[in-house]
């Protein structure tokens, strides 16, 4: 019985062993059927996995009758295709299709093997190619009017008017940054918000979306002149370390182009990225920093002008930089020791003057009379006593 089970074990050894050699393909994720707008974008994520890892490749038949399937690759209906892969502990693909047509709908098709003959042009694969379909409906965009671009104003009303939904409006409202914001109920198919001012806090992209299947959405572009801050006013540093200043940006649109001066006196000198060896410039979007290294106690000190530009104007803010030396932070250490070494000679000074007047005179016999006399008065008493 014992040998039984034990043959039945390396049996079920081998099993896994030969399994772990050779493991077909199977998906662990499958790409899903969506419906999209024209102009919109699609991304579609199909994984597989086996042993070897298995390839995977994207196929495409139209909704036209007759239409014959065909391979899309990185690139094709005119760069329009990108597709994604990665290849590791098991296979990993997606694609997308951007700016879609209305020919763009039809099925998009998975496909993943890992047989060694499976491109092979005479030979037919022994594990044949598995396969994971997706549908893609694309409907024609509805027609949105949208209030133009705003730059300017208080109370401002911005809107939207669909005509021609792809489906019931069901409700509406508008987001910005992420965020939904308060709107009006108006008719389905009309919606409006106000802007109290239009400043740097309230810049942005406005987006009023109707609820129709899929969603419609137009956009507003409320744009103002870049509102550019110093991160910190008065920035401190030691002298032969790194200085850095930062400044940036709270508006719309974002800024295009930085740059960076140094005020001396009326004059603003622009400051060239990679001068001296010690200045350099970092600018991403709406921030920019401006590293100073080994920073030099005369030179350096002063106020440094970041300027910000986009296509509706420009910005400005200053910060004062400060260097101190390698030293400064040993003055209060120095003044701690500076003090005890006052204070240690004063009570010198102070003890060796008052010593002499304290010493005892050696012919001083006060103590003398004070004995004689406790002895003449014990006498006295005793003397007493015998007399009565």
């Amino acid at each position: 019985m014992g040998a039984w089970v034990a043959a039945v074990l390396v049996s079920g050894a081998l099993l896994c062993a030969v399994g772990g050699a050779f493991g077909a393909a199977g998906f662990i994720k499958s790409p899903l059927s969506q419906k999209k707008l024209t102009e919109d974008s699609v991304e579609l994520h199909c994984e597989a996995v086996g042993s070897p890892i298995p390839e995977i490749q994207w196929w495409f038949e139209g909704a036209e009758p007759n239409e014959t399937a065909v391979q899309l690759w990185d690139g094709a209906w005119q760069d329009r295709v990108k597709i994604n892969a990665t290849y590791k502990q098991h296979s990993t693909s997606a694609i997308y299709v951007t700016n879609l047509t209305l020919n763009d709908s039809g099925t998009y098709e998975c496909r993943a093997s890992n047989d060694p003959d499976r491109n092979h042009l005479s030979k037919s694969p022994k594990v044949k190619w598995i396969r994971s379909q997706a549908n893609v409906i694309v409907i024609e965009r509805a027609k949105i009017s949208a209030t133009p671009e705003v730059t300017a104003g208080s109370n401002v009303i911005i809107s939207c008017n669909i005509t021609e939904p792809p489906t019931a409006v069901k409700g509406h409202y508008w987001e910005k940054g992420g965020t939904r914001l308060d709107t009006n109920e108006t008719s389905p198919e009309f919606t409006s918000y106000l802007i109290p001012k239009v400043d740097h806090d309230t810049s942005g992209e406005y987006h009023c979306i109707f609820e129709t299947v899929p969603l419609s959405k137009a956009t507003v572009y409320v744009k103002v002149k870049p509102h550019v801050y110093a991160y910190k006013k008065t920035e401190h540093g030691n002298e032969g370390d790194t200085g850095m200043l930062v400044c940036k940006s709270s508006s719309y649109p974002p800024v295009t182009q930085w740059s960076w001066f140094r005020v001396v006196g009326d004059v603003s000198q622009p400051v060239v990225n990679g001068s001296e060896d010690r200045f350099f410039i970092k600018s991403d979007g709406n921030k920019t920093e401006l590293r100073i290294l080994s920073l030099h106690l005369e030179k350096d000190p002063g106020d440094y002008m970041c300027n910000g530009t986009n296509e509706k104007g420009d910005g400005t803010a200053v910060i004062s930089l400060r260097v101190r030396s390698r030293l400064a932070a040993l003055w209060p250490f120095l003044g701690i020791v500076a003090e005890v070494l006052v204070l240690v000679t004063i009570i010198f000074i102070y003890e060796k003057r008052r010593l002499p007047n304290q010493v005892p005179d050696d012919d001083d016999g006060g103590s003398a009379p004070l004995k004689s006399n406790a002895t003449n008065y014990k006498d006295k008493n005793v003397r007493q006593r015998n007399a009565n």
